[in-house]
């Protein structure tokens, strides 16, 4: 279901996906958690094609909605501008008013929210959660941590690809790098965090997610760190992704307070549950 809410003024896009089971239905006088989704690029964006990795939610009892924030492309010129300078800001409150919009309907719980993101969505997952208390729990997948790492070790076809997303190059911009790095504002951080991640990543290298976990492990959170190996930039293994989405499951079926109906081994790596 296409929806559209505003944030700070603005007009913005989103998918809105209902749990819907052929055979089985939510509880009586119970609305579902919702998982917020951001998409990577970050000028990227999410369309209503078929993915089965939201339906694994939304079969699930979990509504999705998957959030074409400020920066998107496919929305035009003035609406892939909002993010020029802008990467860190209004992505992340695009996705807390994704959240707000929807728990305020009454159609999804808005005690149960979580939170999740891949690469650059990553970034915009560690930033929401270090700026609102909307979500319960947040899931990174091999994302950004630290901007001024991502500037110095990602590959060349995006080497200058931040100077526009920031503001600014890198190291002359040095202080909105440092600004915009989830890694610099950990002691934000008080809620449950899992974070998966490639060990052959050269987009977002395996530092990024190591220096995010060990910031959480320091302050004594939940959380969970699973390293899969020989993945590079998104998982592409057939046992790597089923384990990794079942993880998620798991993982949010802690924080929000459900038993999944699925059979999960729980992480050796869990610390804190």
């Amino acid at each position: 279901e296409p929806i559209s809410f505003h944030s700070d003024g603005r007009t913005v896009h989103a998918f809105f996906y209902p749990p819907t089971g052929a055979e089985v239905g939510g509880l009586d006088a119970e609305q579902p958690p919702l998982l917020v989704m951001g998409h990577g690029g970050p000028t990227g964006h999410s369309t209503a094609a078929l993915k089965l990795s939201t339906q694994y939610w939304s079969s699930r009892g979990v509504a999705v909605v998957d959030v074409n924030y400020g920066g998107s492309s496919g929305f035009g010129r003035d609406y892939r501008r909002r993010l020029n300078g802008q990467w860190g800001i209004v992505d992340v409150a695009d996705c807390v008013a994704a959240a707000q919009f929807l728990g305020s309907s009454g159609r999804v719980d808005a005690n149960r929210m979580v939170i999740r993101g891949g690469s650059a969505g990553g970034l915009t997952v560690l930033r929401a959660l270090q700026v609102s208390d909307r979500f319960a729990a947040g899931t990174s997948l091999y994302g950004v941590s630290d901007l001024e790492l991502l500037a110095a070790d990602t590959h060349k076809f995006e080497s200058r690809y931040l100077d526009g997303l920031l503001g600014g190059r890198y190291p002359e911009a040095k202080p909105i790098y440092r600004e915009r790095s989830p890694i610099h504002h950990t002691d934000q951080l008080d809620c449950p965090i899992l974070v998966l991640q490639g060990d052959e990543d050269k987009v977002v290298p395996p530092n990024q997610s190591e220096t995010i976990v060990a910031a959480v492990a320091k302050k004594g959170l939940p959380h969970a760190y699973v390293l899969f190996q020989g993945e590079q930039h998104g998982f592409r293994q057939t046992a790597n992704v089923i384990r990794s989405i079942e993880l998620e499951l798991w993982f949010y079926g802690k924080v929000l307070g459900f038993e999944p109906a699925d059979d999960i081994e729980p992480p050796n790596e869990a610390v804190g549950f």
